[in-house]
């Protein structure tokens, strides 16, 4: 039995996949953490070349918490220096790229809830993730992959571009498109 699927990750990683956005979170069900590791590890081999990770941050009895991320996007976005003081004055110690995940998911075991950090990880503009914790995430201007307190125009262009590319990707992975086919390597 899949755990971790093709499906599944054009389903809810589709704009990751094509380079256009630097992460992703789901859930999925698993009765067996040793055949989870081993799905996330057969699709390591093959999206890595491409530039895409896979990681599994949380995991519960019977669901775990997977990041599909572009780690040159993220390493990117984590060498912004706003970025990397925000993240530094909420505890992050920054070595590398993978400490910071290795954070975030230490954080992500200790609690049920969500650190709003985590928006930074998915691509998710300071601003907006700043915004969220000092209005607890309230008074936004509206809300799409995230709630947007700033600039709401581009924001929904945004938005229509992930929704576009899911939709394409769903329909030519069900078309018999494999993920290694669909997966763009940047």
């Amino acid at each position: 039995m899949l755990i971790v699927s093709e499906k599944m990750l054009v389903k809810y990683c589709a704009p990751t996949l094509a380079g256009i956005k630097t992460g992703n979170l789901f859930n999925c069900s698993y009765s067996c953490e040793e055949q989870l590791q081993n799905q996330i590890n057969e699709f390591n081999k093959i999206l890595n070349p491409k530039g895409v990770f896979i990681t599994l941050l949380r995991k519960n009895a019977e669901k775990a918490l997977i990041y599909v991320y572009r780690r040159n996007r993220l390493e990117n976005d984590m060498s912004n220096v706003e970025v990397k003081e925000f993240l530094e004055g909420n505890g992050y110690i920054f070595d590398d790229t993978c400490s910071f995940i290795s954070e975030l998911s230490s954080r992500l075991c200790r609690s049920e809830a969500f650190p709003h950090e985590i928006g930074l990880f998915l691509g998710y503009p300071l601003h907006d993730v700043k915004a969220f914790i000092e209005n607890s995430g309230k008074n936004c201007k509206c809300i799409g992959c995230w709630k947007v307190y700033s600039d709401e125009g581009e924001a929904n262009k945004i938005f229509a571009k992930y929704k576009k590319c899911t939709d394409i990707y769903c329909k030519k992975h069900s078309q018999g498109l494999s993920i290694q086919r669909l997966t763009i390597a940047v």
